[in-house]
Formats: structure tokens, C-alpha cells, sequence
């Protein structure tokens, strides 16, 4: 496993503060390289994603530690970005939501339990499920995704070793290989930075094919505050030309920028 082998690095108690950190960034250079290797093996989650959540599917993350972590964080970022519901892309981590702030001892080791958390969902074959674990032996998440394929839902995951466990339970895995951690074992560091773009590219590449964005804009992102609702007006104001007044004016009455868009008239 080559997230659990030696460091390339040793004496880190020794180091200079100047050193420790050159160090992690040269080792977090390479983890772009890894993930650019296995973009064939994205595609062709996203490709299969798509198609489901088009027919009303949902897109399911399941992960313990800092893979579930990182799985809640990017769902919990799709509704205010695009405008989604707040149940179409779901993060689940071992140990329910508070062990988002805490560990929960154990939790991840319950191969039953990442089902019976998904349960209150009502899933069904159009939902997809992604696992999500550095290590890829995660009880939690293998267990998980054996009984989502067994309902006939789409699997994937996400794991930085390769031939792993989750990776065999999941139809479309994918497997970004990024080697030693600087701090040996620490997945939370290359494994974790490799997951998060991951799930970006997946999260951001299925939205714009859902026609979430429009030209290069978060269209259909919530106005939850300040800066967003200037985000907003400078957007129509850009898009059909108006000054800023107008462009509030819309938003106000049509609640987010691709409606505003849509429903002016000259």
C-alpha cells in the first residue's frame, strides 16, 4: 500500500521550518500529475453519473475521517453554487455528522452501516454511490458500496492505492496513486488534496452537463449574501447590458441570475 509506505523524507523533527514546508509543497506538486494519469477512469464515472441524475438520480459521497469530510464539504457546496436541492448531492460520513468536528472511534470499521445511513434516502437504481477512501480498505465504504450494487445503483470511489478493496467493489473506480506521504501514513495530506480535486472535477463536471452553468457562470448559485448578490448583479449587468439598478431590479423579482437572464425584455 503505497499510502502506508516510508516517507521520502526523514528526520522531520530536525528540519528547519523553511525545509518542512518546501518539502510538503514538492510533494504536493505531484499530486496533480496523479490525478491528470486517471482522468480516462473520471470520465467514465461522469459520463455514467450524468445520464442518472438527468432522469432525477442523486449522487451519493460515503467516506470515513477525512475522506467522508471531504465528501460532505463538496456536497454541501453544490446547492449554494448551483442551485440544486439540498438532497440531490449527499455526504455521508461513518459516524453520522458530528464526527465531521470529532472522530468517532470505530465507526468506519461497521461494513452495515453506510447502507442503513443511506436507508432514510429511499435509494433507488438512478442514484449513484461514491466511495471515498485513501486507504481503500475502509469497512464502511466497501460495505457500502457492495449492497448499493446489489440494489442496482452506480458505483464509484475514489482511492489513492491501487487494487484495493473499495476499488473492486465499485464499477467505475477510480484509483489516483500518489504515493508516500510526507508525514508517512498522514492520508490527509496528498491522499486528501488528491480526493478534493477529484470530487471537484466530478462535482463541477456533472453540474455543466447538467446545464447548471451558463458560458462560464454560476447561474443558478443561491443569493445568500453580500458579495454573491454583487457576484449576481455584475453578471446580468455583463450578460444583457443594463446598468446596476436594472439588474437588481430583476433579481429581486426573479430570485437568481439565469431567471433574470431568461425573463428580460427590451
Amino acid at each position: 500500500m503505497t499510502t502506508e509506505t516510508s516517507s521520502h523524507y526523514d528526520h522531520l523533527e530536525q528540519m528547519s521550518v523553511h525545509d518542512l514546508l518546501t518539502n510538503i509543497n514538492r510533494e504536493d506538486q505531484t499530486v496533480p500529475l496523479a490525478v491528470a494519469a486517471v482522468i480516462p477512469q473520471i470520465e467514465a464515472l461522469v459520463e455514467q453519473i450524468v445520464p442518472r441524475m438527468a432522469q432525477g438520480g442523486r449522487l451519493f459521497y460515503i467516506g470515513a475521517g477525512t475522506s467522508g469530510r471531504l465528501g460532505v464539504v463538496d456536497a454541501s457546496e453544490c446547492p449554494p453554487t448551483y442551485g440544486v436541492p439540498h438532497d440531490l448531492v449527499v455526504g455521508l460520513i461513518a459516524g453520522g455528522d458530528g464526527a465531521i468536528r470529532k472522530a468517532v472511534e470505530f465507526a468506519e470499521d461497521d461494513a452495515e452501516q453506510a447502507w442503513k445511513d443511506m436507508a432514510s434516502y429511499e435509494p433507488t437504481p438512478a442514484d449513484t454511490v461514491i466511495g471515498i477512501a485513501a486507504s481503500g480498505r475502509t469497512p464502511y465504504v466497501i460495505g457500502g458500496l457492495q449492497q448499493a450494487q446489489v440494489a442496482g445503483l452506480l458505483t464509484g470511489c475514489i482511492v489513492c492505492n491501487a487494487g484495493s478493496a473499495v476499488a473492486q467493489a465499485a464499477a467505475y473506480p477510480v484509483e489516483v496513486v500518489v504515493g508516500p506521504e510526507f508525514v508517512t501514513g498522514s492520508t490527509r495530506m496528498k491522499s486528501g488534496t488528491a480526493q478534493k480535486l477529484v470530487l471537484n472535477m466530478v462535482s463541477t463536471a456533472v453540474m455543466i452537463r447538467l446545464g447548471r452553468v451558463k458560458g462560464n457562470k454560476m447561474v443558478d448559485m443561491q443569493l445568500s449574501n453580500v458579495k454573491l448578490q454583487d457576484r449576481a448583479a455584475k453578471m446580468v449587468m455583463s450578460e444583457i447590458g443594463v446598468d446596476r439598478e436594472t439588474a437588481e431590479q430583476l433579481l429581486a423579482q426573479y430570485g437568481n441570475v439565469r431567471n433574470a437572464i431568461d425573463n428580460y425584455t427590451h
